[in-house]
Formats: structure tokens, sequence, C-alpha cells
């Protein structure tokens, strides 16, 4: 008898068993986890699905599509030179800065090949003392981290090479350079060449302006000195021959950017950066007289030919306290003297009796002081052709309240001023101007230190005769009175000097010197001023003139030549 489970035994079937006899037979376990797709038959994706899958794949590739018209069709141009320029690099081609030459042709500032920076060239001043003040000094075109220029320009700091920026600087071009892939270079070419910056030709003689240096650093260093200036123009077109300023910087070292020299610089008490000529401001002492001898002329407050006693001093009772004298002391006693007398010797009890006025002489008064002082260019700026000028002071009792506090002006103001004391200051450029202007009777120039055609300046409207009163007691200062020392057989020279004290003490001077020549038909101007020296000292502007014009009769005489 065959057993009951011998009928009930699966069947094996030939091929494959179909995945629904499994999951029919399974869904009658009771342990299976439909979750996990035991036990659960698995149905096909619907066709909504399958629709909305090709349609997000149709849009992704629209997208693309588009994205690609634009960069090959609309803006495709655009791309293919970005594209050109990843392997096209665009250098700077630096303009060739302007070459500086003296009125002969000496070079003074020029360019050389940078063996270390090949972009540009470096630039190199002449080695000679005595040109900073006049030159200046570059800072160079600057590259950040990575390489870029952020600043593209040579600038100039300082002298000529600040005034003359522009027109010294040029036009910088443009170069392509093709480089490969490794970044070797295939070929180079200009599309925008450099312009090259225009040279200028300065008035000033490089020989005078170097033995003139010497011989002020020499004065300074010896006596001692604070510092010196000196300055040469000429009367008829206001050119500039020589200018120097004592101390100096070197020029290289600022523009190559030294920081133990510019350290050093910062730390001189002497101010070397300081253009003394410019921008020093000094009191004048007894160099402003005759200015006030051309005005006390103008105004009709004296003859030429009256003669005032100076016995070494004048006294001046005081108001408020009868009894009590304020003495205002001349350098020595002069007896009797004239206008030109009194310009020769620098009597100062002559300019305080005019300045001023004293018992029946009448005086020009604070105001008209200022007037003359004025007229001549002091107190306004000058107008040269380098940067950093002063204008000075003139003292007034607007001036004096304003100081001290509200205080009175007085009349021993008045007469300290017609000395050059006090409050007065100016500068040298300033002191040679207005002394041109005595030498070429009323011309008032405009300075300048390139050379040019152009001449500038104002008429001073005063009478002939009187510039010829002054002119020849300046003269007589140097055949008799305190410029002797100017006496010299191969020019003649008319000047006037200027002993200005310093501080409640009186222990320091400024020495000055200021005058023109030739004498008889004037060519050329100067100042000469030796800052803040001991009182007890001999030596002073004079000095210094007549070593340099001892110097300039052998080797520059062609300035001496009537």
């Amino acid at each position: 008898m065959t057993p009951l489970w011998f009928f009930n035994r699966p069947k094996h079937r030939k091929g494959e068993i179909a995945p629904e006899d499994i999951f029919i037979d399974s869904s009658n376990l009771p342990q299976f986890n439909t979750y996990q797709f035991e036990g659960r038959l698995e149905k096909p994706i619907g066709m909504r699905a399958s629709f909305s899958v090709g349609l997000f794949f149709c849009f992704v590739a629209l997208i693309f599509t588009g994205r690609l018209y634009f960069l090959q069709v609309q803006d495709g141009e655009m791309y293919a030179l970005k594209s050109e320029n990843n392997r096209l690099q665009h250098t700077l081609v630096f303009s060739e800065r302007g070459i500086i030459y003296d009125r002969n042709g000496v070079e003074l500032a020029w360019n050389e090949p940078n063996l270390e920076q090949e972009d540009f060239s470096s630039r190199e001043y002449i080695s000679a003392p005595g040109f900073a003040h006049i030159l200046g000094y570059l800072k160079y075109p600057s590259k950040d981290a990575g390489g870029f220029y952020y600043r593209e320009t040579f600038l100039g700091k300082d002298g000529v090479e600040n005034t003359y920026d522009v027109f010294l600087a040029g036009k910088n071009g443009l170069k392509i350079t093709e480089t490969d892939a490794l970044g070797n270079i295939k070929s180079e070419s200009i599309i925008e060449p450099s312009v090259a910056g225009k040279s200028i030709v300065l008035s000033i003689d490089a020989r005078i302006q170097e033995e003139l240096y010497g011989i002020i650093e020499k004065a300074v260093r010896n006596i001692p000195f604070n510092g010196g200036s000196g300055v040469i123009m000429n009367v008829e077109t206001g050119e500039i021959l020589s200018l120097v300023s004592v101390p100096e910087y070197d020029p290289k070292a600022l523009t190559e950017g030294e920081p133990d020299k510019v350290s050093e610089y910062v730390k001189n008490p002497q101010e070397p950066f300081l253009n003394r000529v410019t921008a020093g401001l000094y009191t004048p002492g007894s160099i402003i007289k005759p200015f006030l001898a051309i005005g006390a002329l103008t105004e009709n407050i004296i003859s030429p030919e009256k003669e005032i006693l100076s016995t070494g001093s004048i006294s001046i009772e005081n108001p408020y306290f009868p009894g009590l004298f304020s003495v205002f002391r001349d350098w020595k006693a002069h007896g009797l003297v004239d206008m030109r007398r009194a310009l020769a010797v620098s009597s100062d009890v002559y300019f305080y009796q005019i300045g001023g006025g004293y018992k029946d002489q009448k005086g020009l008064g604070i105001e008209n002081i200022e007037k003359y002082l004025q007229m001549f260019g002091f107190s306004e700026p000058v107008g040269i052709d380098l940067p950093h000028e002063e204008i000075g002071l003139i003292p007034t009792p607007e001036w004096k309240a304003k100081v001290f506090n509200g205080e009175e002006w007085r009349v021993g103001d008045t007469y300290n001023t017609a000395i050059g004391q006090y409050g007065m200051q100016t500068t040298p450029l300033q002191a040679v101007r207005a002394i041109a202007a005595i030498a070429n009777e009323g011309k008032l120039l405009r300075p300048h230190i390139v050379r040019s055609k152009q001449i500038d300046f104002r008429k001073i409207e005063i009478q002939t005769e009187y510039f010829n009163i002054v002119q020849e007691g300046m003269q007589q200062g140097v055949t008799e009175g305190t410029a002797t020392g100017l006496w010299v057989p191969y020019v003649s020279i008319a000047a006037k000097t200027g002993t200005a004290e310093l501080g409640v003490l009186k222990r320091f001077v400024n020495s000055w010197v200021i005058g023109f020549f030739p004498y008889e038909n004037p060519r050329y101007a100067f100042a000469i001023t030796l800052e803040k020296g001991p009182v007890e000292n001999l030596v002073g502007g004079v000095s210094v003139a007549r070593q340099l014009f001892d110097w300039m009769s052998v080797n520059t005489p062609e300035y001496f030549a009537k």
C-alpha cells in the first residue's frame, strides 16, 4: 500500500521554477517579514513613473544644450579671447625717464640698465655734492607679492624730479608674450610702444654749484654753524645759476630706499632734507636796510645827503615812567653818516630814526615798513619751480597782539623791525630776488631753475635815482664798509652784510651777505646765509662769497664780464 505522503510530494518540473510558485507557497507560512520582501510579490514600474524620469532627463539635456549654445555661439568670441589670453601675457614696457642736464650739457640725472631688475632702468645721479635739493629723488614702480605692479610709474619726490615729473616721465608701453603650456616663451611683440620722457636743461652751472657747496660745507663744519645756503640769480632773466643748501641728502640712497641712510637723515638735527634757500626761515638783520632806504626816499622822509649822528645808541624815555629810558644800541659809534654811508657801514642808529622816527626826524612807521618790504617780495611766495617754499613774516601790530596776548605795539618794536630783528623772517631766495630788483632798477623777477626764454616779473614803480643811491651805498660797503672782503681786482661788487642776533641771550647769530655784480652793469645777484653760529666768530657770509668769487675768477671768468 502506498503511503499518503507519496501522493502529496511536490512534482519535479523540468526548467525554471516561477517566483509566484515560491511566494504563493510561502504566503501560508507565518514567520515571513513582508517588509523585507519576504512572502511578497514585487510589482513592475508603472508607465507614469517611467515617463516622469524620461522627462527629467530630457529637461537636463535641454539645459546643457542651451548652455553650450551660449558658450559656443553667443559668447564664443569672448571666451575664445579669454582662452587666447591664458597663453598671451601682457607685460609693461617702461618708458625711459628724461635726462637732466646743467646749462653746459653736463648730465646731472640719467638712466642705467638695471642688471638685477630688467623691467626698468635705475636712476643715477651726479656723484659730486651739492645737487640733492635741486634734483630731488624718485620712488620706483612697485610690485605686490604676486609680482604684479600696483604702481606702474616712477614718482618724483623732491626737487626737479618732483616739479617736472610729468614732463620727465614719458608714457609706458605694452608688450605681448606668447607662452606654451609649460610657460616657455614662444614669441614677443610690442603692441603699444613706450614713449621716452623729455629731457630738461637747468640754468645751474654744475661747476659753480659743486664749488659753492664745498665752501659752505667747510664753513659749517669748521666754525661751526648749524647749516648754510647760497644762491646766485641772473638779474635780468631770473635764471638760477647756483642754489646750495648744506647739509644735504644722497638722492641715490633715497631712490634705492636704503633704510640706514634714511634713518640717519631723519635723526640728524641739522635737517638735511630742508632746502634752506627756498624753505629756510631766518632773521635777516641788516640786509633789509637797502629796502627801508628806498622807502624813506620815496616817502620824502629824508634826503640822501642829510647826516644823522651815531654816538653808539639812542635812548627813548618811557612815557609811563618818566626818567626811565629804553636804550637802542648801534653795533658801534659811526659819527655823522648820510644815507650812502649809513648803508656802507650799516649804522643801526640811522635806520632806527628813518624807520621809527626820533626827535625831529620823521620815521616811516611800521605800516610803511611793511608796505615797502612787501613791495620787494618779502612775506609772499616767490614762485620758483621747486617744491616746498616758505613765505616768511613781517612783524606788525596785529601780529604782535595775536602772538603776545594782546600786547600793544611800541616804537621800540618799530626800531627793531627797521634793522631786521624782532619777529621778521625771510628766506635766502626772497633776499636774492629783492636785491636783484635793486640791481635791475625795479624788476621783481620770478626765479626759475630750468632754462627758459620766458621772463616773468612785475615792475616796482620807484624812481631810478633812488635805486642808484642805494646801489652806490652798497658799492661803498665793499670799498670802505662792512663788506670790504669783497673788494677784488677782477670784478666790481656791491654788497650789504647782515648779522642777525638769535635768542634772548644772543649767543648765536645768522651771518648774511647779499649783493650783485658787476656793479657797473649788474648781471647776477647773490645771497649767502650761515645759520646759527657762535656770536664771537668773525668768519661769515663775506668769507664764503670771497672764496667763491676768487675761484670763479680763475675757472668761470665769463660770469664777471661787464
